[in-house]
């Protein structure tokens, strides 16, 4: 079997295997793995501005809080449907990103690390300032009757489920595919060698800013489904901690590999979730679990996977 069909066997089989799980899952793991999957697309995001394009953003909660309020406050004050509002809070995401990249991108190194997170302080402070609109830190639910897509209600765990795969599965895939193409092998050559992809002629301003937009967007469109999924925008996810997350989920699972994101939010989830019920000091378990797991598998999950067994891992 060829690498490129290798390749396309595990990513579909993850997404046959996903499938699967609705129907044999119960109703605790059921709706975790629905919200596993939103946030996998969110470290998706991330992963391709971080893990393929060596740009490390401290501020993509403001990409995900961009989705999820250009999302919610189109249906809250505008009357939108689910669908409309989609796309309200995935083009709220781009033309944030756009805007962004424009700016941020006239730095490098730790002053891009810093500039990314003053954007997002600011953000997540424009969102406490209108509050009168946006409720500020209590945030707002988005009800039932205004979850309905195409006839669909989105609060029933079937419906919510396959939502959440069908986003999952269009972020994968578009990964994937942009990482195959040549716009997407530019990105990896800026990551190995700055100088040297500019010496080759290659316009490196323009594929970052590329890779800012289509990050941004990605995470933008996690955040739209997320809020509409579970039915809530909050300011805690402009806060930091949502910056910090998907760069841990992206390390852990593999950076600059395309199921890394899915692997590391994975387990992310659960070790907190097992740690949780055993002691009320679960964080310190989680510290040391992540803490070995850096130490002794660098790389990330998906990394070592590729390092040590599948060569071919992209």
């Amino acid at each position: 079997m060829s690498d490129a069909a290798k390749i396309l066997a595990l990513h579909f089989g993850l997404l046959a295997l996903l499938v699967a799980l609705q129907f044999l899952l119960p109703a605790y793991h059921h709706g975790n793995l629905a919200r596993i999957m939103v946030l996998a697309s969110y470290a998706i995001g991330y992963n391709l501005l971080f893990g393929y394009t060596g740009l490390l953003s401290l501020g993509h909660a403001m990409f995900f809080a961009a989705g999820m309020y250009g999302m919610g406050l189109s249906v809250r004050h505008l009357g939108f449907t689910p669908a409309p509002a989609l796309l309200a809070g995935i083009a709220t995401g781009l033309a944030l990103s756009a805007a962004f990249g424009a700016l941020a991108l006239r730095t490098a190194g730790v002053a891009f690390m810093i500039v990314t997170l003053m954007f997002a302080q600011a953000g997540y402070l424009i969102i406490l300032y209108f509050g009168e609109y946006t409720r500020g830190d209590e945030g707002f639910v988005i009800q039932q009757s205004q979850r309905v897509l195409w006839g669909i209600d989105l609060t029933q765990p079937t419906a919510r489920y396959f939502a959440a795969f069908t986003l999952f599965a269009a972020c994968l895939l578009l990964s994937l595919q942009v990482i195959r193409r040549p716009f997407g092998k530019t990105l990896i050559a800026i990551r190995e060698n700055e100088d040297r992809a500019r010496m080759l002629g290659y316009d490196v301003f323009a594929h970052k800013l590329g890779a800012v937009i289509l990050s941004g967007t990605v995470s933008a469109a996690a955040g739209a489904f997320y809020g509409l999924l579970f039915g809530y925008a909050g300011a805690s996810f402009a806060t930091v901690q949502y910056s910090i997350l998907p760069l841990l989920w992206v390390l852990l699972g593999g950076a600059g590999t395309i199921i890394g994101p899915f692997i590391g939010a994975l387990f992310t989830f659960y070790l907190i979730d097992i740690a949780s019920g055993l002691t009320d000091a679960y964080m310190a378990v989680v510290g040391v679990v992540l803490l070995m797991l850096t130490l002794f598998a660098s790389q990330g999950i998906g990394g070592e996977l590729r390092a040590r067994v599948w060569s071919w891992l992209p």
